[in-house]
């Protein structure tokens, strides 16, 4: 199929458009966009700066994908929006691009829901299956890993970094890196649960479901410590993959300062 272009659009004749893509009436299209087949932009988006939108997206009214990083310190660098394959990107949702502080890079991957008014700032890291709820916001250089849901109206601490699996409740401040599997939710936000509602619908063996929830019994309600807890789970047979990357996440998330491993690198 050819290429649909409304009236009343702005595109750049430097933007580089592919084939099968519908751009809706009053869109704003800069030079240094690239828009991947069967992409719909449906009206009044805007993408500026270094954009790359990738195949079969859906982006709707009011959203602004490539604006500046919102940092008093950006320098004007030509740094970029990077997005995926079959994404929902809803109304007046905001993307920032990447500051010089990383690689210069605001990063979403494929298959990810982003309702209306949810923002993601500069140098966010966004996995796969992830779904960002109404009004969510994110902070700079916030990594939220594959298959993580995030409940309407919360906002993550820059630095922070969500974890597989992992489910924040609404109107929840999240201050601190959330464990893959588990479920926060509170002002601060404190982990609850073994997020099992996401574990069951991904198809994990109830065994594992199980090992995940004495894991998080033996480090969030016994507080036996990190290190006792996994040979407590090592004699019980319940150190499994996850269990695993449950374990060595809450090991970086100590390491760093304010419960969020990846603070050091604000240092850096």
């Amino acid at each position: 199929m050819a290429t649909y272009v409304a009236d009343h659009v702005s595109i750049d004749p430097r933007a580089e458009i592919a084939e099968d893509v519908h751009i809706g009436p009053f869109c704003v299209v800069g030079p240094d966009v690239r828009i991947g087949h069967g992409t719909r932009l449906e009206n009044h988006v805007t993408l500026m700066g270094h954009v790359e939108l990738g195949e079969h997206n859906r982006v709707y009214p009011g959203a602004v994908i490539g604006g500046e990083p919102q940092d008093i310190s950006f320098g004007g660098a030509a740094t970029r929006v990077v997005i995926g394959d079959h994404n929902i990107i809803r109304e007046s949702v905001t993307i920032n691009r990447g500051s010089e502080k990383e690689d210069g890079i605001t990063r979403i991957g494929s298959n990810n829901f982003l309702m209306a008014c949810c923002h993601v700032a500069h140098d966010c890291k966004i996995g796969n299956h992830v779904i960002i709820t109404n009004s969510t916001l994110l902070g700079g250089h916030v990594h939220v890993h594959d298959h993580a849901i995030l409940s309407g109206g919360s906002a993550v601490h820059h630095f922070a970094t969500i974890g597989s699996y992992a489910f924040v409740g609404g109107l929840s401040a999240v201050r601190c890196d959330v464990p893959p599997y588990v479920l926060v939710e509170g002002h601060p936000a404190r982990p609850r649960c073994i997020n099992i509602v996401a574990l069951k619908r991904n198809n994990f063996a109830l065994a594992e479901i199980e090992a995940l929830s004495e894991a998080f019994r033996l480090l969030y309600r016994a507080k036996v410590g990190l290190e006792n807890a996994r040979e407590i789970l090592n004699g019980k047979g319940d150190l499994n993959y996850h269990v695993n990357r449950l374990l060595e996440f809450v090991a970086r998330q100590q390491g760093g300062a304010h419960g969020r491993g990846r603070e050091r690198r604000r240092a850096a």
